[in-house]
Parts: structure tokens; sequence; C-alpha cells
């Protein structure tokens, strides 16, 4: 199996880049860490050329130059899945934290969390809120290993949206949390990290 080089951290749909930093500090994992930024979102400077999630995940694309893992939180799993399916062979694994978009939440009584992100953050781009792509039909060709984290406490992504996606991913392994909540990739950083390096080849 191979390993990564360099790992990728994408935040969730408000661009929190310190999200993933008490992960980041517990891995063994040896190589470099990207802590990504959305333009326009926590403290990043707006682009211009970026205007939407077809811009982010080129860029994420572009910044990639040697076999890497992703891990992601909440909406930022849309991007890192779509990166996947778009260039599979640049990525060696995927790590997805309590994913709440790229497909119908609808079944899963979930909880809508856009209209208190719109409220309480008028001045962010909605990219993450008006996105309503739905990439089910396309993830049973994603064969990149995934380890999937979710809380059992978690009202806008519940444990059944981890259930459906680790159904529909070939090489899924679903871990669960119990107390997590939607930062659980944050709060329960000394928890996870084990399971994030063994997942990577570096336990």
């Amino acid at each position: 199996m191979r390993k990564p080089s360099r790992l990728f951290f994408l935040p969730g749909a408000l661009g929190r880049r310190e999200f993933w930093h008490p992960l980041a500090d517990l891995l063994a994992f040896p190589g470099p860490r990207v802590h990504v930024g959305w333009p326009g979102f926590g403290g990043v400077p707006p682009d211009a050329g970026v205007r939407g999630i077809d811009d982010l995940v080129a860029r994420l694309l572009a910044s990639v130059a040697e076999p890497s893992a992703i891990i992601a939180q909440s909406m930022g799993g849309v991007v890192a899945l779509r990166a996947a399916l778009e260039k599979p062979e640049l990525f060696t694994h995927l790590v997805l934290s309590v994913t709440s978009g790229g497909m119908d939440m609808t079944p899963f009584d979930a909880e809508d969390w856009r209209p208190g992100l719109r409220a309480n953050h008028p001045g962010l781009p909605d990219w993450f809120t008006s996105h309503q792509e739905d990439l089910s039909p396309r993830l049973s060709t994603l064969r990149i290993p995934t380890l999937l984290l979710w809380g059992d406490a978690d009202p806008i992504s519940p444990v059944q949206v981890g259930q459906r996606l680790a159904s529909l991913l070939p090489q899924a392994h679903l871990h669960i949390v119990p107390g997590g909540e939607h930062d659980v990739g944050c709060t329960f950083a000394s928890t996870i990290a084990p399971l994030v390096d063994r997942h990577l080849g570096f336990a």
C-alpha cells in the first residue's frame, strides 16, 4: 500500500484552518502538513479567481505535486471527494470527518446548518451554503482507502450518514466516537490521532 508524502487538511464551511491543528500536532506522520484555507473565509484574503466549489477543487489539485492524503472536516469533505474523484492517482488515503454534503441528507433527519451559518456569518461567500451536489452515484468508483470519523451526538451529520458513506465507498472504514459532535475531529484529537496514523500506515 502506498504511503502519503504530504497531508492536506481541509476545513469546514467556516474555513477555520486552525480546526485541525490539535490533530496535526499529535500525528506520527513524518511529512509536511498543509492547512488549506478557503479564499474569503477565516481570515484568508479573497481571490477573484475562486468563485465556488469547482475553483476550490481545481486550486487543491494544482497544489498536489506528490502522492498525498486528505483529512477533511464536514463540507471540506465535498472538496476532498470531488478532488479524489477527478484525480484519484494523486491521493493515497482519505480521512473524512462528519462530512455533511455530497449526498442527499433528507433521509437522515439531519439538522440544517445553512440558515444559521448565513445569519451568523453574512459576509461569507455562499459556496457551501448553496451547494446541493449529490456525489453518491460516483462513489463506488473511488477505491482510495478512506477512514470515516463520526460522533454519535452530531445532529448536523448523524451516524447514519457515515454508515451510508461506508456502504458506498469500497475501501471505507467507519469509526464512531461516543459523545462526539460536529467538531469531533478537533475535540477528540487525542482519540482520533492513533486511528489516523494507523490508517496512513505510520502506526
